[in-house]
């Protein structure tokens, strides 16, 4: 075995130990646990909690229950910049594992799901990486490796996942402020709450519209010449 077989299994080894490490942790992970403990780092705050969700997301731990806290820890707009932050970068940490550890695998040898990313990526380039960003069809956590293994340029992938990704996030860090509010007796909840509740639906209206759009523009165009 050659020296870089040698550094996928010790990267692999070391990944699937710090999952199973942090999911034997994960009782902890509850929201005021994770609030108090952040809260603790004072004017560093901000800065431990985007570390703390880029370690997240590689060990594909919930990053919803860290875009709830930041919202509750820093507001809609400073927590919803830092989660989309932390999210974006642990994601593109995801994508380059996947691409720099198992990318030579071919289609064929996975096949299945990747497949059909594959051919989605090849088809349409960063805006498929939208379209899954925008429509949940995978796994957030897993989506990140399986397009690190497609042939998308990370600096396409970057950029459409942190514009595609800032609807859902920001919605969740608005939900997470607005049940802070509502904990603690903020003014205006009434505001703050229908706010919360039309910015999830609206999120939750924008995967239907976009398969929609995609379906009819799929109509529109003309097929190709054989």
């Amino acid at each position: 075995m050659n020296a870089k077989g040698l550094i996928r299994i010790a990267v692999f080894a070391c990944l699937v130990g710090a999952m199973i490490w942090m999911w034997s942790m994960r009782d902890m992970m509850d929201s005021d646990v994770l609030e108090n403990r952040i809260n603790e780092f004072g004017m560093w705050a901000p800065i431990v909690f985007v570390l703390t969700y880029i370690i997240a997301v590689p060990l594909c731990l919930p990053g919803s229950l860290l875009t709830l806290a930041s919202g509750a820890l820093f507001g809609p707009v400073l927590g919803g910049f830092l989660a989309l932050t932390g999210a974006t970068i642990g994601a593109s940490i995801s994508f380059l594992i996947a691409r720099y550890i198992a990318g030579d695998l071919t289609t064929s040898k996975i096949g299945g799901k990747l497949g059909h990313i594959k051919e989605g990526v090849d088809a349409e380039g960063w805006r498929f990486v939208a379209f899954v960003r925008l429509v949940p069809v995978f796994p957030f956590n897993i989506l990140n490796y399986l397009l690190g293994l497609t042939a998308i340029p990370m600096r396409h992938y970057l950029i459409a996942s942190f514009i595609c990704m800032a609807p859902g996030t920001w919605a969740y860090t608005y939900v997470g402020y607005a049940g802070r509010e509502a904990a603690t007796g903020g003014q205006d909840l009434v505001l703050k709450i229908v706010t919360a509740a039309s910015m999830l639906a609206a999120v939750g209206l924008l995967p239907i519209i976009i398969k929609r759009w995609r379906a009819h523009f799929a109509e529109k165009t003309p097929a190709l010449p054989e």
